[in-house]
């Protein structure tokens, strides 16, 4: 399994044109814990044990104390999250970085697994998933 981590992160540093496997890393945590929050709970559960331990664990270990989600969110909206959460101040950079995670996760993922994540996802946000 770790083969498959080592892959996954190169891939998001590679396509996310990032220097570090560290700021693969950190974009990484960034985008599943923003994509933890906007799927609905049977998605994530599902997305959850699709992946890999390390990354079930960024996506599932994002305590919100209520917590309604954003079903109309913008690709803006994700992206400016994603930033804060990856300590980025340039939110418009976000979406390579976001691109080259989904990408790896999808990866990693089932088809049926991937239509649920589209669909559980705002549509402007569905959209920036469908494309990577």
């Amino acid at each position: 399994m770790n083969d498959h981590l080592d892959t996954y992160y190169q891939t998001v540093q590679t396509l996310g044109s990032l220097r570090t496997p560290a700021h693969a890393r950190r974009w990484s945590t960034a985008v599943l814990k923003t994509l933890g929050v906007n799927l609905d709970r049977k998605t994530k559960k599902k997305l959850a044990k699709a992946l890999p331990e390390e990354l079930s664990h960024d996506l599932t270990r994002l305590f919100w104390l209520v917590h309604f989600r954003n079903k109309t969110m913008s690709q803006y909206d994700f992206q400016f999250e994603v930033s804060k959460r990856s300590g980025n101040s340039d939110w418009q950079f976000t979406k390579i970085p976001i691109t080259a995670v989904f990408h790896g996760v999808k990866a990693l993922i089932d088809n049926d697994t991937n239509q649920a994540v589209a669909k559980s996802l705002a549509p402007d946000v569905r959209e920036l998933w469908q494309q990577a």
